[in-house]
């Protein structure tokens, strides 16, 4: 695989992950951390594990989603053969029924990914929350104090 084509593949991946979130799809954030770990408020490996982190942590709305748009910008890629890593900027939009639209929340991700039969996957990412706003129609925030994310 060329650096250009993996540099595309690990793209998607971290849209992908922002938009899984943004449906609310949670058991598919948690199958893109199926070999890998999701560093937020201690350490969550799996698929499961990073499921039920979501589901704890995430207030979900009537419309089955979290009223968010995670935006994902400044991207850079340092592909492998068969690892690499990146290194990203996020905010996070969230509007509801009694919340007009903003940014609730803003930092970087540092990633580490793997290449498994031609597939790119998670192997860590390490969200680093710089910047917040208005969380609590977002995260259950007794359940993120009490676990110690955003640390």
């Amino acid at each position: 695989m060329s650096a250009e084509s993996a540099r595309w593949a690990i793209q998607d991946l971290i849209m992908t992950y922002a938009a899984r979130i943004d449906a609310g799809d949670l058991a598919g954030v948690g199958e893109l951390f199926r070999e890998g770990t999701l560093h937020s408020g201690g350490g969550r490996s799996g698929r499961e594990a990073v499921e039920n982190w979501f589901r704890d942590i995430l207030i979900i709305h009537p419309d089955g989603t979290p009223r968010t748009r995670h935006v994902t910008t400044n991207v850079r890629i340092a592909p492998g053969e068969d690892t690499a890593s990146a290194h990203s900027y996020f905010t996070v939009f969230q509007a509801a029924e009694d919340f007009p639209l903003q940014p609730i929340a803003a930092g970087h991700y540092d990633d580490r990914f793997v290449r498994r039969g031609g597939e790119w996957l998670f192997a860590e990412r390490t969200p680093v929350l710089q910047l917040t706003g208005d969380l609590t129609r977002h995260l259950r925030m007794d359940v993120v104090r009490a676990a110690g994310a955003g640390r």
